[in-house]
């Protein structure tokens, strides 16, 4: 019996079942409403109450009935005037016939979850900043609002999101300016940059420092090539004040320039999103005067891109934006009447 249901193709409102050598091999049809009626009956063993259950009168009830065992070329049901049993067949059947209602119902849920958004899976690309800023505060939301969705979650370099966006192997980047003509992008948060110093450094006390401060001194700066938002924005705010560090190392991950800071290696320049990290031994203040760009994060998509579940993503992403542009901008404010973030040991 399993495995003749297992031939059973659900079309629609409709299941297609191919009856072996009947009728010369020929396909013949049962709706889910007959078997959905034959249920019932099944349960109530009585054609009057399944009739009200139902919400139809007994004679297409009946109906319905006979033409299942029409196509099943068996009784389903042994009746008399006072009792209604399943016969062997009818027994067989009802377990069987539950489980495709089963799953029509749900796969009818799922489809339409899917559809909303409310269900299925998205790929997401990451910047290693990013993990530790915008990132948690995103996921936290999707978790909340959309249980039944899956993300899966990818730490790249900003010029491997593009590749990968543009491949088809990500849905979403969260990545740096720009984002190229190719993609729609929303600019998700705005962090204000701090001065990343050694804790024994003498600017991590007294007053803030100033971009000025920086002249000569050894500085870990961005790699070129695989941070080139952030070794371009460091570099044009020491052009325009004229201070002329000494680079000694040029290094990719935020991370990795405040272990060499703290290492003793430099001071540097990091979004305050670092402060994040947690790293001991190192100091983060803000300056004087803050540069006229802010660092941006972008959130990255091809306009082509169909999954239904981005749409919802993009609604919880550009809500948690619209809230962290409506509180007072850091990157405006004079570090002088800012609290010290610091992160010293």
């Amino acid at each position: 019996m399993a495995q003749y249901w297992a031939q059973a193709r659900l079309v629609g409102r409709s299941a297609d079942v191919q009856l072996g050598k009947l009728d010369a091999g020929l396909a013949v049809m049962f709706e889910l409403s007959q078997l959905r009626c034959f249920v019932v009956v099944a349960e109530e063993l009585h054609f009057g109450r399944a009739a009200t259950r139902l919400n139809m009168t007994q004679p297409p009830l009946s109906r319905q009935i006979q033409m299942l065992e029409r196509i099943f070329g068996t009784r389903l049901f042994n009746r008399s005037s006072r009792s209604v049993e399943l016969t062997t067949a009818g027994i067989h059947l009802l377990p069987e016939a539950r489980r495709i209602l089963a799953l029509s119902e749900s796969s009818i849920k799922e489809i339409r979850r899917l559809t909303r958004g409310e269900a299925g899976s998205l790929s997401i690309g990451f910047t290693a900043s990013a993990g530790s800023s915008f990132l948690p505060m995103l996921l936290m939301r999707c978790r909340e609002q959309l249980t039944n969705v899956q993300l899966e979650l990818k730490e790249m370099v900003t010029r491997e999101q593009t590749e990968a966006l543009t491949a088809g192997q990500i849905d979403i980047g969260l990545l740096r300016p720009p984002a190229g003509p190719h993609y729609h992008s929303i600019c998700v948060l705005q962090d204000r940059l701090l001065a990343a110093l050694p804790a024994s450094h003498s600017l991590a006390t007294g007053a803030a420092p100033a971009i000025e401060d920086f002249n000569n001194l050894p500085f870990i700066m961005y790699s070129p090539d695989e941070s080139e938002y952030f070794y371009d924005l460091v570099t044009s705010i020491f052009r325009e004040r004229g201070v002329s560090p000494d680079f000694v190392q040029h290094v990719t991950q935020i991370h990795s320039i405040l272990a060499l800071v703290r290492a003793g290696l430099g001071v540097a320049l990091v979004p305050e999103a670092a402060s994040n990290l947690q790293f001991a031994g190192v100091s983060l203040r803000p300056l004087t005067t803050q540069p006229a760009r802010p660092v941006e994060l972008l959130m990255a998509w091809l306009p082509n891109n169909s999954n239904p579940v981005m749409k919802r993503v993009l609604d919880i992403a550009r809500t948690l934006a619209a809230r962290q542009k409506n509180k007072d901008a850091p990157w405006q404010q004079s570090a002088i009447n800012t609290p010290r973030a610091s992160i010293d040991t």
